[in-house]
């Protein structure tokens, strides 16, 4: 029961994981495109001005609150199952 159990989370672990399809759809393009050649422009104009202004980026912080309680709740969950399993093995179901 628990390798089924264990077998079963993996493949649905596996089937949010993007594909990655080494065919082509359309042809592959020979020149960028106009947002890369703008964000390119900006990224060297700013790089030139703010030279004596050299701070580090605010990427800012996302709340872990829901992935720290997750991760705990399967954790749990997990080794409930492991002790479940033991105690059917040790009286002998």
């Amino acid at each position: 029961m628990l390798t089924a159990t264990a077998a079963g989370t993996l493949l649905g672990a596996l089937w949010f994981v993007p594909s990655a399809n080494a065919t082509q759809a359309s042809p592959a393009r020979t020149e960028p495109s106009p947002q890369v050649t703008a964000q390119a422009r900006v990224t060297t104009t700013s790089a030139e001005t703010s030279v004596d202004d050299t701070r580090l980026a605010d990427t800012g912080s996302f709340d872990t609150t829901p992935y720290v309680v997750g991760g705990t709740l399967f954790l749990t969950l997990g080794a409930g199952f492991v002790v479940y399993s033991v105690r059917r093995e040790r009286l002998g179901f």
